[in-house]
């Protein structure tokens, strides 16, 4: 009696360990079964329109090492897993952070600083949702999209400087230009009193009147 209650036991113990094993492994296949539709989602989104939309984004690449760095790893996607899309964001954010630091004095301006700044605030983001235990693949996507929208926002505010420094200054307006320069030149000391010599005058002369004439009238006057 008592081998048979331990055996009702014993398989009781099994069964009750094999059930919580399946619902561990069920668990395990759930998991990662939303963790594949999170890396498809993102997967199906990531995609950074890097190719440059004017000349003046086109010349920058050559010239701006920072601006050049960060669509280069924009175009390059990750394929293989999550791990890699949040090693991608990771480069991302420090790249866009060089931004700032090294702008072509042509275009270091305050509405270009402040498009640098949305722009890596959107990255930012990327990079803080990706790297959660429960990634929020829709937030993700949206900021992709979002950040495609501010390195447009960039590019055109880039060839807007360009364009606007080659508009004619119209007639007249060069010329006043330089007159303001000119007497922008000319030092201003002012005067001082003892500077000022008062142009001198001879002391008038008046003629002596005749001995004569004037004996004459006083023995006329008597």
């Amino acid at each position: 009696m008592a081998k048979r209650l331990f055996s009702f036991l014993f398989i009781g113990i099994l069964l009750m360990s094999c059930t919580d094993e399946d619902k561990r492994a069920a668990e395990q296949v759930k998991e990662q079964q939303k963790k594949q539709k999170v890396f498809e989602s993102i997967n199906n989104n990531w995609r950074f329109n890097t190719n440059p939309t004017n000349p003046t984004s086109e010349k920058l690449i050559a010239t701006w090492t920072a601006w050049r760095d960060l669509l280069r790893e924009m175009s390059q996607k990750p394929q293989s897993s999550i791990s890699a899309f949040q090693k991608k964001a990771k480069i991302l954010s420090d790249r866009v952070l060089e931004l700032p630091k090294n702008i072509p004095i042509a275009y270091n301006k305050p509405q270009v600083k402040s498009r640098i700044a949305v722009l890596a605030t959107k990255i930012n983001s990327i990079n803080l949702f990706i790297n959660l235990d429960d990634i929020p693949a829709q937030k993700v996507n949206a900021l992709v999209a979002d950040i495609n929208l501010e390195l447009h926002g960039l590019q055109n505010q880039l060839d807007k400087i360009d364009r606007k420094a080659a508009v004619p200054k119209e007639q007249g307006e060069a010329d006043m230009i330089r007159m303001l320069d000119t007497a922008r030149a000319i030092p201003d000391k002012g005067f001082k009193a003892e500077d000022i010599t008062p142009t001198q005058q001879p002391n008038p002369v008046f003629p002596k009147p005749a001995t004569g004439i004037l004996n004459k009238d006083k023995k006329a006057s008597n």
